[in-house]
């Protein structure tokens, strides 16, 4: 995701809202499985690719590319479901007020 400087960020709400979001989601995953957040982690946001991962981590590039499409199917999971309510502001969100 690319964010331009000269983009207004307090009308982007929604967008630090996501990230937010994607950063609650991996904290969550790297507390149920630590290797699947960090390849998470070298790829989205370091952007380095599978074989590459897979030398940082000592793992293979199939190992790796296994991960990666666990890690996405789970946090598209979290990030879909309904908001999460141990979040401030997020009891008045769902409620609608």
């Amino acid at each position: 995701m690319r964010v331009h400087l000269e983009t207004d960020l307090t009308a982007s709400k929604t967008w630090v809202e996501e990230m937010l979001d994607v950063d609650f989601a991996l904290n969550r995953l790297a507390d149920f499985d630590p290797r699947q957040a960090r390849v998470v982690e070298l790829r989205f946001f370091a952007g380095l690719t599978e074989a590459e991962i897979g030398v940082a981590l000592g793992i293979s590039g199939r190992t790796v590319k296994r991960e990666w499409e666990c890690a996405r199917a789970w946090l598209h999971g979290e990030l879909t479901r309904a908001p999460r309510l141990d979040v401030p502001g997020a009891r008045k969100a769902a409620a609608g007020t």
